[in-house]
């Protein structure tokens, strides 16, 4: 989306960008250095005009020039130069906005390489440079050795031209990568800069070094970040030149360049002496020229790679080490403490609630106790006031010879009611206290009716199983003694002669009563064996009842252990029911005379009660 308020400088050069033919391009985005120079540095207009010129996409027109061949290009180097200092002041400080990604991870690694590219094509130009201009000068002056008084001259002109341009390539690199360094580990990964490094002359070579220098004082860490063989790669090419090159720019450049990585990174350190590779190293520097430039630095990069350097070197790297195993412990332990944070706080806030609810139930139940208080006094206030004015309106229908009766009367019934309350509660106190012994009681007994039940069942039992024995022989002794005894006692009980029928007839009437007894025991068995049970019911009914709750405090099916299985005892039930409604009913001009204690004859036809249609407990309807 193009935003408002554009600059019509910015629109005018977009318009002649896509009205004009594609070797005009170059020429007119020029003219974005006079506006970016006329605009003030770091002010809010120049920001604007940078996001004119991306939201117009000028940027992208500059890397597609600096793509191309720069002989197609009008204006040469010259013009190239230009364009790279316009698109690394344009791509610094600018805001993106909604492009971000494709203007950070595309379009800036693009920009990058591409001054890579062009540096390298310059440095190629300047090779050749030298390399015809010296050939062909040989030649001109062996054929016309007086045109030229100066014949190197021309050869001077080119070379320092082509530097020129490699110098505002360079700058124009280290500027991008000052304002974004997230494309310092693209730029030194890149097999164009190691070419650049690489590079025999002397100019270039020392101005790619030094691009190298600035470039790690701006952020040494990217070099850790790199390759492997990009990191050697760098360092036998600095070691190499600070060795081969006879240069003493270069060699103090390379001095310097050692000496801040090795400052940099204790792992650059140590791979300098203790690799294979670089076997030595200390030895051929202390060997150098003492007295030069750069003899302060080199004997620093000396003492460095010294054994007692070492040895401190070592011991940092460890001391590190520990530093960082005890932030990592540190920090797991208080990531592990800030997981329990919230268990922790959960239970505070809960342990909180909960003692703030038991002193709101407290405070509650104290508010409750006091109203309950205050309403027994004014129940008690008003009990004695209505009984005050009931005495004041009995005297006046009692007749005034009869007051001293009433009178009587009164404190006789009052008398009662108050022994009946304190014999009750004197009896519900000793029924709390005996509750305990006798439900132990009860159990006592259960568990010996059991115990009795498995007896007796275990003697019929053994009864029934056990095998015939036959009768005891008597013996001859026995048989005489038991004669004489039988003798003895018809000789003593004579009985009346009788006859045959009535003999007969007794016999009949003894056998008809020992059936009629026989019977009747079986009868009385079954009756014995039902009462049984129903004392048990009762016992058990009991127990439940005693054990149940009020009616009150009854929940669920608690209520069901207030039904009974009897029949007249439901009806009881019933008609003590409807007694106490009706008693609840009356007027109370007739309760003066009665207690609460007497019963209260209810007639037949108000307790209609249907046995068949009422509900038993423990039966099933018809």
């Amino acid at each position: 989306m193009k935003p408002t308020g554009t600059d019509p400088r910015i629109l005018s050069i977009a318009a002649e960008v896509a009205k004009s033919p594609e070797q005009n391009v170059p020429v007119i985005l020029l003219k974005l250095k006079e506006i970016i120079n006329i605009t003030p540095l770091g002010s809010s207009e120049l920001k604007k005009i940078k996001q004119d010129i991306y939201c117009y996409d000028l940027i992208q027109y500059c890397l597609l020039v600096l793509s191309q061949d720069y002989s197609r290009i009008q204006g040469g180097w010259t013009t190239i130069s230009q364009l790279t200092q316009i698109l690394s002041h344009c791509c610094v400080g600018l805001e993106p906005g909604e492009d971000a990604e494709e203007f950070y991870n595309e379009l800036l690694p693009s920009a990058a390489e591409n001054f890579l590219v062009l540096g390298r094509q310059l440095q190629t130009c300047f090779i050749n440079a030298a390399k015809v201009g010296d050939v062909l000068l040989d030649n001109i002056l062996k054929c016309f050795p007086t045109w030229f008084h100066s014949p190197h001259h021309l050869q001077a002109e080119e070379k320092d031209e082509l530097l020129h341009f490699f110098q505002i390539v360079t700058d124009s690199l280290f500027w991008l990568l000052g304002g974004h360094v997230e494309l310092i580990q693209n730029v030194l990964q890149s097999d164009h800069f190691l070419h650049l490094l690489q590079a025999d002359n002397v100019q270039i070579g020392s101005a790619v070094m030094m691009m190298l220098q600035n470039i790690l004082q701006i952020n040494s860490g990217d070099l850790l970040r790199i390759g492997r063989k990009a990191l050697y790669s760098i360092l036998d090419e600095v070691i190499f030149k600070l060795f081969s090159t006879p240069s003493p720019v270069i060699r103090s450049t390379a001095t310097k360049l050692l000496l801040l990585m090795a400052e940099s990174h204790q792992e650059i350190l140590i791979l300098l002496r203790q690799s294979t590779c670089y076997k030595g190293l200390r030895r051929l520097l202390s060997k150098q020229e003492t007295g030069t430039e750069f003899s302060q630095e080199l004997r620093q990069l000396v003492g460095l790679l010294s054994p007692m350097v070492y040895q401190e070197v070592e011991e940092q790297k460890l001391h590190q080490a520990a530093c960082l195993i005890q932030a990592y412990w540190k920090g797991f332990q208080t990531r592990k403490r800030l997981k329990k944070l919230p268990s922790a706080v959960i239970a505070l806030q809960r342990s909180f609630r909960s003692k703030r609810s038991k002193m709101l139930l407290e405070i509650n139940r104290q508010k409750e106790e006091e109203d309950l208080k205050l309403q027994l006094q004014l129940q008690r206030q008003r009990a004695m006031r209505l009984s005050r004015e009931l005495q004041l309106s009995m005297l006046e229908i009692v007749h005034p010879g009869q007051v001293e009766k009433h009178y009587r009367e009164m404190e006789e019934k009052s008398a009662l009611i108050i022994q009946k309350h304190w014999r009750g509660y004197r009896e519900r106190k000793n029924f709390h206290q005996q509750r305990q012994s006798l439900i132990e009681y009860k159990a006592a007994v259960t568990l010996q009716r059991a115990a009795l039940k498995f007896l007796a069942k275990c003697r019929k039992k053994k009864k029934l199983f056990a095998p015939w024995r036959g009768l005891q022989e008597l013996t001859d002794a026995r048989r005489v003694e038991l004669k004489k005894r039988v003798d003895d006692y018809v000789r003593r009980h004579l009985g009346s002669p009788m006859s045959d029928v009535v003999s007969r007839e007794l016999h009949a009437q003894a056998q008809e009563r020992l059936q009629h007894y026989f019977m009747g025991r079986a009868l009385e068995e079954r009756a014995q064996q039902h009462r049984e049970a129903l004392i048990a019911q009762i016992s058990t009914n009991v127990e439940q009842l005693m054990k149940a709750p009020s009616l009150k405090e009854a929940e669920g099916k608690e209520p069901e252990l207030f039904l009974s299985r009897s029949r007249p005892v439901a009806a009881k039930a019933k008609q003590a029911h409807l007694t106490t409604l009706k008693h609840i009913q009356a007027p109370w001009w007739k309760k003066l005379g009665e207690e609460s204690g007497d019963e209260i004859d209810v007639p037949k036809d108000e307790l209609s009660i249907e046995l068949e249609n009422l509900f038993i407990g423990g039966t099933k309807p018809p």
